[in-house]
């Protein structure tokens, strides 16, 4: 005779997880990661920025599709990047509450994604650069996932990030010069993608069955 055994529910990987498991492993890793966007800007400046036009952004031409994946490497100067640095800090370790491999499949999702954005959008004979696309999607990504999920620690965590950085979301329309609303604009996208994915996976994951 059969026996039967009931469904073996595996825990919530990340939604409801506001903070990453390991939290000085990544900061750690978020600063390194920032620790080489300077390394780049060091370097580009030692070459009159030479790297800004070999690896940015060239919307529509195939010489500037490369810029997909070095562009947000880049950036126009110290004070671009250093405006940057701390939301990237901020986002990217946030975004790790989902461990290291979730975090890197939601960024290279929102760094192509915004990228192709760019290359197929952006105005012409212009290079694009700067990790601006990466840390709006971070910052649309951490915003919505706790409702796909239905988590309050998400949803309270979102509150707080709205309340202090909302105002970035602006940066989606067109009209600011010297600003990519396209990078931006795509980079938000396809962090509600990446939200929605992760929930679903997770929703998947929490209602397995094993038999």
């Amino acid at each position: 005779m059969a026996a039967s055994t009931p469904p073996v529910r595996t825990p919530r990987r990340s939604l409801a997880r506001v903070f990453p498991a390991a939290p000085m492993a990544a900061l750690v890793a978020m600063l390194v990661f920032t620790g080489v966007l300077y390394v780049v800007e060091f370097v580009d400046q030692l070459t009159s920025l030479r790297l800004d036009y070999e690896g940015g952004i060239l919307p529509r031409e195939v010489s500037g599709l490369d810029g997909v994946l070095f562009a947000p490497l880049l950036h126009a100067g110290w004070g671009h990047l250093i405006a940057n640095t701390l939301p990237f800090l901020i986002f990217g370790f946030l975004v790790m509450a989902g461990g290291i491999g979730q975090f890197i499949a939601v960024t290279a999702l929102i760094w192509l994604f915004s990228g192709f954005g760019v290359w197929l959008l952006g105005p012409p004979h212009t290079y694009v650069v700067g990790m601006s696309g990466v840390i709006f999607g971070w910052l649309v990504f951490l915003l919505v996932r706790g409702f796909f999920a239905r988590s309050a620690t998400q949803i309270l965590l979102a509150v707080v990030l709205f309340a202090l950085w909302g105002g970035l979301l602006f940066g989606v329309l067109p009209g600011q010069p010297g600003i990519s609303w396209q990078a931006h604009l795509f980079g938000a996208l396809a962090g509600v993608l990446a939200a929605w994915i992760v929930a679903r996976a997770d929703r998947r994951a929490a209602t397995g069955a094993v038999v």
